[in-house]
Parts: structure tokens; C-alpha cells; sequence
């Protein structure tokens, strides 16, 4: 399950083990519409787009397009493009600024998708050598970070989209399961299943 707000702070994402998104009206505490992938046994991850008016979901569902963009003004609550992936859960982030969308996968490997015009990805970020666990981009938009079952946090610069890491951060003993920016950029968090939380500065 995953939860994520709207970026004018009045309404509430989240994801569940049905299989539905949900969209909740944080003044009245009502649900405002249902999102249902279809297939979708999990939905594992949600994401504003900047302007608010796109949902990003992800799940752990046997499609070959488990990455779902919703527009949030369509009436028809219809997912308006399906991201092709292997299995498995698919993190996912919005950068702050502009359109463009990373996503995790099984096999390692990051995408990046301008959205919400295309299902080609504009940039393929190799180099984990587990499955994607986490993204996260900084306040500016200019770095992404990326966790991994590798036991590593990979820095990647999206200002130029360079498909090299600007950095590699190793230190945990077992799998990366979250990432986070300070609220100035200049500082990553890592969580990992080693028990620890890292802080690392993001160069």
C-alpha cells in the first residue's frame, strides 16, 4: 500500500491490496473516486504529476503494463497510458518540475517516461544489480535517486538525463527500501533492511 497527496494539499492518494486507488477529500474525509487497474491484484504505488492533474499507479500484477497514468479531470476514469515493465512492484515518482515520470523495475533497471504523451521511455538507467525498491527526485528535479535490492543508492542526473550515475552510496548490509531528499536537496536519506537509515550529500 502506498499513499501520496495532491500537490494543492487537498486531496489524499492511496493504494491497496484490492487492487483499487482511491482518491479521498481530506476536508470531508470522503472518498472522491476509485481508480481500478485493470488486472491489478495490488496497487503498490501512487504519484501526483506536479500540476495534479495526472495519478500515477504501480503494482505487483501479471500485465505487461503494470505502470498506469489516470487523468484526474477525465470523467470516464480511464487509465490514458500504460507503461510497459517486467513483473513485480514498480516504485515510482513525479519529477516537482516539468513532466517527466521514473519508474523502478524487477530487472534493475530505471525508466524515465516524459508523460503524458508517450509510452517509449526517454531514458533507460542501468546499472543496479537487484530489483528497483525506491525513486525519489530532489525539490529542484535535477537529481534522481534510486535504492535498490544491491544494497546501493545510485545518483543520477536528470538535468542532462545521462544514462551514468553521478554517484553510488554503499554502506548498507541489505536491501535500500526507501530513499528521500532533504527539503534543500542537499541531503539523501536511505532506509534499509540492515536496520539503519543513512543521510548522504547529494553532490
Amino acid at each position: 500500500m502506498d499513499l501520496a497527496f495532491a500537490p494543492n494539499g487537498k486531496t489524499l492518494a492511496t493504494g491497496g491490496r484490492d487492487g483499487v486507488a482511491r482518491l479521498w477529500d481530506l476536508a470531508t474525509g470522503t472518498v472522491t473516486d476509485t481508480l481500478t487497474p485493470e488486472g491489478k491484484t495490488v496497487v503498490d504505488a501512487v504519484a501526483f504529476s506536479a500540476d495534479g492533474y495526472t495519478l500515477a499507479t504501480g503494482g505487483d500484477d501479471r500485465s505487461d503494463s503494470p505502470v498506469r497514468l489516470w487523468d484526474l479531470l477525465d470523467p470516464l476514469g480511464d487509465a490514458t497510458l500504460e507503461l510497459p515493465h517486467v513483473h513485480g512492484f514498480k516504485p515510482l515518482a513525479f519529477r516537482p518540475v516539468g513532466d517527466l515520470l521514473a519508474t523502478g523495475g524487477a530487472d534493475g533497471i530505471v525508466r524515465v517516461w516524459e508523460t503524458p504523451d508517450t509510452d517509449t521511455a526517454v531514458a533507460t538507467l542501468t546499472g543496479h544489480t537487484g530489483p528497483v525498491t525506491a525513486v525519489a527526485f530532489s525539490p529542484d528535479g535535477d537529481t534522481l535517486a534510486t535504492g535498490s535490492d544491491d544494497k546501493t543508492v545510485r545518483l543520477w542526473d536528470t538535468s542532462s538525463l545521462s544514462v551514468f550515475p553521478v554517484d553510488t552510496l554503499t554502506g548498507h548490509t541489505d536491501k535500500v527500501t526507501s530513499v528521500a531528499f532533504s527539503p534543500d536537496g542537499r541531503t539523501v536519506a536511505s532506509g534499509s533492511l540492515d536496520g539503519t537509515v543513512r543521510l548522504w550529500p547529494n553532490r
